[in-house]
């Protein structure tokens, strides 16, 4: 299978759909475009703020699992100091709550 070659050198969750927890309140789900040293760089991101939450956590990721992401972030990046694990949605949906 032959792969652009700019997309060779990306991250392996590159195109993947991951929870981004930070190391404060907020969560993201979004397309993984890469992860290096800045950090974590999504497109078509929705972020949950735990501490003004309209959903509860498990709300928000059931939601996106059913229905996908409300992309209300275009772009963004995730300082990589603020990242405290990357996991792909379906990877998270698997776990027990």
């Amino acid at each position: 299978m032959r792969t652009f070659a700019a997309h060779q050198a990306k991250h392996a969750f590159h195109g993947i759909t991951v929870v981004v927890e930070t190391d404060g309140a907020e969560l993201y789900v979004g397309r993984c475009d890469d992860i290096d040293e800045r950090g974590v760089h999504l497109r078509d991101a929705d972020l949950h703020d735990r501490a003004n939450p309209a959903l509860s956590r498990r709300e928000f990721l059931a939601s996106a699992r059913a229905v996908g992401v409300w992309p209300n972030l275009k772009r963004v990046t995730v300082p990589a100091g603020r990242v405290r694990s990357v996991e792909r949605l379906v990877a998270v949906a698997e776990k027990p709550s």
